[in-house]
């Protein structure tokens, strides 16, 4: 299964935008120097007193998130390899298992739910836009319909990729059919907080991996063959 599926993803050509954006809202702040005199001590010691109350909205300034979760999203996730910044550094795959809101999502595609289904490397290894459900969202699934969904590797596999677009999409671009890695189209409509994939919501997305685009939503999309 894993065979096919690099198969198919490697014949898709990646159309999304390429690149690591340059996230520093969330460190860094008030560095100045402080071996000059008294007055630069004085104006370094301010600009990092402001640092904290700042750097939440440089952030998401940075960022260029959507999402009406994006601000407690940010709030819960200040720093680490879950924040903003922190997800930037890693492929997506690593970056979602840092991201303490994907627990699930992780677990599925690293073989954990299912030995037979294990997309890390697939999905680490060339540019994706992932819409990715939250743990939240999973939790809404009757658990004997997950537990079914868990046991079938096919139908897995079809679910999980079913939420990969080949390359990188941003907030402003995203809107319209796409076709996935699974073979068939996701619908995305709306724009900025109020995107919707399929029948799915948007929480928080335009969230940059080093080689994706993530956008979290609030439920599991289902392929419609």
């Amino acid at each position: 299964m894993k065979t096919l599926l690099r198969t198919r993803t490697t014949t898709i050509l990646a159309t999304g935008a390429i690149g690591l954006m340059a996230l520093s809202g969330c460190s860094g702040m008030g560095s100045d120097s402080k071996s000059g005199g008294e007055e630069t001590q004085a104006e370094g010691s301010s600009e990092n007193s402001k640092a904290p109350e700042e750097s939440g909205d440089a952030a998401m300034a940075n960022s260029n998130l959507v999402g009406p979760g994006c601000a407690a999203y940010a709030e819960a996730n200040p720093k680490g390899g879950g924040s903003v910044e922190g997800m930037a550094q890693d492929p997506v795959a690593t970056a979602a298992s840092n991201n303490p809101m994907l627990k699930t999502l992780t677990k599925a595609v690293s073989g954990k739910l299912n030995p037979d289904v294990d997309l890390v490397d697939t999905l680490n290894g060339d540019e994706f836009t992932v819409i990715a459900p939250t743990d939240d969202a999973f939790a809404d699934v009757p658990k004997k319909d997950l537990d079914a969904l868990a046991k079938d590797s096919d139908m897995l596999s079809k679910v999980l990729t079913y939420h990969v677009i080949p390359g990188q999409l941003s907030p402003d671009e995203i809107a319209g059919e796409h076709e996935t890695v699974e073979g068939s189209k996701v619908k995305i409509s709306g724009e900025g907080d109020d995107l919707k994939f399929d029948d799915a919501g948007l929480v928080c997305g335009g969230v940059k991996t080093a080689n994706a685009t993530v956008y979290m939503v609030d439920s599991v999309m289902m392929p419609s063959k």
